[in-house]
């Protein structure tokens, strides 16, 4: 891994990587701002909590590019946050950024989302295109009403983490329970009961300009409407986000008819397993109906 201190020149900028952990919050948001990410400075403070990184800065200590990696489990990895300054970024900062990444993951399978931009980057990195993320956002302006379903609906709480974690885990395709413990702590969340077995959940937290629901896990999109439509309704008439790799279906109808409209698309790429190597087989086995994140998948 490259150590703090060490030194670059990229193109008329001399350039200084630094541990993410110690860099200047208001930088960092200034910096995600600058490529027109939503990130405010406490989903970067969330970030630094659950996950590694690295900045480059110049020599007035102005921070112009950053690159972040999590370890869900001691198998798999995602990186994220991977950001060069606009007018740095034909000069190889992400490259180098993510040289250090790649050397703190030796051996470990990677999953990211990537940008149309930083696609040919990723795949100069051998990382392979997997699945298409629909970005859906806006204002909620429908919301459903409330529904009859199979099961007993409910907010989740403390005692449920490890059911939560469980039924995350057959669905990522691996046990995150760091990351699951930390978005609960800052999540309200749903979930579907049947028989006092938890089937299906969503979580929901701020971020950027309002809220985000993810992740979503169920078998089938009856269930994952069963644990989103609540959330869609607490916040009518506010702004909502959910990052799926569902199209079609009526889970995503129910998206757009609610006033999420697809935004933006990115890329999922992986190296090493792909994801169907993580799939769970089965008729009525768990999906991930939403990301936590792009960043942390």
């Amino acid at each position: 891994m490259l150590k703090p201190g060490e030194r670059n020149q990229i193109d008329a900028f001399a350039m200084q990587i630094g541990d993410v952990a110690a860099a200047d919050l208001k930088q960092l948001h200034a910096l995600s701002i600058s490529v027109g990410w939503p990130h405010r400075a406490e989903d970067w403070q969330f970030l630094r909590e659950v996950g590694k990184g690295v900045v480059a800065t110049d020599d007035i200590g102005r921070i112009m590019s950053s690159a972040m990696w999590f370890r869900q489990s001691p198998a798999l990895a995602t990186i994220g946050m991977v950001i060069t300054s606009p007018r740095l970024q034909t000069q190889g900062t992400g490259l180098w950024l993510m040289e250090s990444a790649l050397q703190d993951l030796e051996g470990v399978d990677l999953r990211l989302n990537a940008t149309r931009a930083a696609q040919r980057l990723y795949l100069s990195l051998d990382f392979m295109p997997e699945k298409k993320v629909y970005q859906c956002q806006g204002i909620v302006t429908d919301a459903p009403s409330e529904q009859d379903f199979s099961g007993d609906l409910r907010v989740l709480g403390p005692d449920d983490l490890a059911a939560v974690t469980a039924l995350d885990a057959a669905a990522f395709g691996v046990v995150r329970a760091g990351v699951i413990e930390k978005l609960m702590a800052h999540s309200r969340g749903y979930g579907l009961f049947r028989d006092d077995v938890l089937k299906a959940f969503a979580l929901c937290r701020r971020f950027g300009r309002g809220h985000v629901v993810g992740p979503i896990v169920a078998s089938d999109d009856e269930e994952a409407i069963a644990v989103l439509s609540p959330h869609i309704r607490d916040h009518e008439g506010r702004f909502l986000r959910l990052d799926t790799h569902f199209e079609t279906g009526d889970f995503a109808l129910l998206v757009v008819r609610s006033g999420l409209a697809v935004y933006d698309t990115v890329l999922t790429m992986s190296r090493g397993k792909r994801l169907a190597d993580f799939t769970t087989v089965g008729a009525s086995a768990p999906m991930t109906y939403s990301l936590a994140s792009q960043t942390l998948g």
